[in-house]
């Protein structure tokens, strides 16, 4: 991931892992689980400018724990990863308190 920044207010996230269990304790097969939705931003743009040419920095950074929206972002493979490009007004919101890398990625 070395060689990829994004550009302008896009952020590169990586999918954090389904549960493959219910609360019942059913094991869903991966071909019946939903992509999640939650993520940890990998990397970030610079910012977006405003109407007089003003960079306005993002509001999220790497490590960040993050939900975007299921139809969001662009899916692209760096150096062998599956990661999602979206634009930071498709994100929802940043995950506080959750411990950074808790989860494998999927």
């Amino acid at each position: 991931m070395a060689n990829f920044r994004p550009l302008h207010d896009r952020v590169v996230l990586r999918r954090l892992t389904a549960e493959e269990k219910t609360a019942g304790g059913i094991i869903i097969p991966d071909t019946a689980q939903e992509k999640p939705s939650e993520g940890e931003v990998v990397a970030v743009g610079p910012g977006a400018r405003d109407e007089s040419g003003q960079l306005v920095p993002l509001s999220v950074q790497a490590g960040d724990r993050v939900l975007f929206g299921k139809w969001s972002g662009t899916e692209v493979k760096i150096d062998g990863e599956d990661l999602l490009i979206v634009k930071e007004s498709d994100l929802f919101g940043i995950i506080e308190g959750s411990a950074k890398g808790s989860r494998k990625a999927a």
